[in-house]
């Protein structure tokens, strides 16, 4: 076993990193004074790994290892006291909880049914209508269709295209044996990652971990990735009627595919490139907003994960059309001209500013402990980025974000 402790002078603060026996990454971040503790045991697993099996598969995996032959683990933690959930994105499934008391107790029940499912052809069968009756439900929601429209029109052969539920045909073709099997590939603890924040420490971690997983040496490793996606968008339009008040509208500029997810610093840069150019305190928000083109709701993100990279623009207008075409002329004009540089040092300052405040959510640290894990970066590193981070790598990335010329809109339009 390793361990080492990563310090941050600034915030005066520091966590453990441990590498078990097992092969599992453990992330412990002690807090003083808080009285409540978040764990979140995550696999590096989600629903764009669908290469050979039913599309769909991680999410439903997620639901069904609840479950045990005996009691599902949500009665058990609610004996406890602790508010569990779980959730499944593209690329990875994350199982968590949080408590006031009994943090041991609840980490027990954490790592046991998570490393000891129980699978029967009947509930699978008995969950596949349950996970059918959620996919339907997800078909009548406007904001997931224009988003998932967008995915399907942008790529043209990468998985993130397919929602990440599956459909219900995909997921009738779910057997037993298969989710055992997923668990074999993807829940081996060197693909796993678990932390803890709060009110705990590294020896009451360490002893629950080597109880309930025990210390034989690690079997299992990191899965790799592959995907064989073209440059160009699929489509470079698509709209779907819904019962809407409002046109809804998703923009998507396109970048090039890559195995590896995008690193923290081009994530981060990406993000603030969005505010300093597009963000509610600049003038082309304000005119937009103020001529009634856009709602409060429009937004911009960067949307990235192991294979794909998509800046998106979303929310609702009478005309998305011309919100597009106004988005394409601001990215052309301030890519001519670059970034205002007093825009970029207020945004920059703010974004370092929240990031200094995030470290008091021990939520949101749990769940970036276990992101770093899986991306290859340390959780302090976000505040010296945001201290390094120049105009001029800002105006050198807004080129290889925006190809005005690859890119989707996707609208959901009022019925007639």
């Amino acid at each position: 076993m390793e361990l080492r402790e990563i310090k941050n002078e600034l915030l005066d603060s520091s966590y453990f990193e441990i590498t078990h026996d097992t092969g599992l990454k453990i992330f412990v971040y002690p807090k003083t004074g808080y009285s409540s503790t978040y764990a979140i045991f995550g696999t590096d697993y989600g629903s764009i790994d669908a290469d050979g099996i039913p599309n769909g598969t991680a999410h439903f995996l997620e639901h069904k290892l609840f479950e045990s032959d005996e009691v599902d683990a949500f009665q058990l933690f609610a004996q406890t006291g602790a508010n569990a959930n779980a959730y499944t994105t593209f690329d990875r499934t994350c199982y968590l909880f949080s408590c006031g008391d009994n943090f041991k107790e609840n980490l027990k029940i954490l790592l046991d049914f998570v490393t000891h499912p129980y699978f029967t052809e009947e509930t699978v069968r008995k969950e596949q209508g349950i996970i059918g009756q959620e996919i339907r439900m997800y078909q009548d929601e406007p904001s997931w269709q224009v988003l998932f429209n967008l995915l399907r029109a942008a790529y043209q052969k990468h998985p993130v295209r397919i929602d990440i539920a599956g459909t219900v045909e995909s997921i009738a073709d779910i057997t037993a044996d298969m989710l055992y099997s997923c668990i074999d590939k993807f829940y081996s603890l060197g693909n796993m990652a678990l932390a803890c924040v709060g009110n705990t420490s590294v020896e009451e971690v360490l002893a629950v971990v080597d109880e309930v997983l025990g210390t034989d040496k690690a079997s299992g490793a990191r899965v790799t990735r592959h995907f064989d996606e073209p440059y160009e968008v699929g489509q470079a339009y698509i709209e779907e009627h819904m019962a809407v008040a409002m046109p809804q509208f998703a923009l998507g500029f396109k970048e090039p595919t890559y195995d590896e997810r995008p690193s923290l610093r081009e994530k981060l840069l990406s993000t603030l490139i969005l505010d300093c150019v597009f963000g509610e305190t600049t003038e082309f928000y304000n005119k937009l907003l103020d001529d009634g083109y856009i709602s409060p709701s429009f937004g911009g993100e960067y949307f990235t994960g192991p294979g794909f990279r998509l800046t998106m623009f979303t929310g609702d207008s009478r005309e998305p059309q011309y919100v597009a075409e106004e988005i394409k002329l601001r990215i052309k004009d301030v890519i001519a001209n670059g970034i205002n540089e007093d825009d970029f040092e207020r945004v920059r300052r703010s974004h370092y500013g929240r990031a200094i405040m995030d470290y008091n959510d021990i939520d949101g640290l749990a769940n970036e402990l276990v992101l770093s894990s899986f991306e290859g970066f340390k959780l302090f590193d976000e505040i010296d980025v945001y201290k390094s981070i120049t105009l001029e790598e800002a105006n050198e990335r807004l080129k290889e974000q925006f190809d005005v010329n690859n890119c989707t809109l996707s609208v959901v339009l009022p019925k007639e």
